[in-house]
């Protein structure tokens, strides 16, 4: 598992370790069922505080991505299909407010941004 921190994006380090480790899970790169390293040994890695990593995990245990066994460690939770299609939905959201945010910053209409979108659906 490969983490990219970066000091100067202004996003809290447990964030950028959420974030890169839920992309993971959701693209597949991590499996279900797969270990991930230790607590102390991913800050050791990365040169943070445990505290920071510990963070990161316990609100990726907590929206379902990871399971914790006691003794044993941290591994990816089996897929939860209802989760993974309600992240999607999420993006897909963000996405259209993005469209719609800028059609209107260009002064499109709504109507011309639906008839754009039917055109691309009927493409897709």
């Amino acid at each position: 598992m490969e983490l990219i921190l970066r000091n100067t994006s202004g996003q809290p380090i447990y964030e950028q370790i959420y974030g890169q480790i839920k992309a993971q899970i959701l693209s597949g790169a991590l499996a279900p069922g797969a270990a991930l390293p230790s607590i102390r040994g991913l800050a050791k890695d990365l040169r943070i505080s445990v505290i920071t990593t510990k963070r990161a995990y316990d609100e990726l245990e907590a929206d379902g991505f990871l399971v914790t066994v006691a003794g044993k460690g941290s591994f990816v939770a089996e897929k939860n299909t209802d989760l993974i299609r309600e992240e999607h939905y999420r993006q897909i959201e963000d996405h259209l407010q993005s469209a719609v945010t800028l059609g209107d910053s260009c002064g499109m209409s709504h109507a011309e941004l639906l008839e754009m979108f039917r055109i691309l659906l009927e493409e897709a």
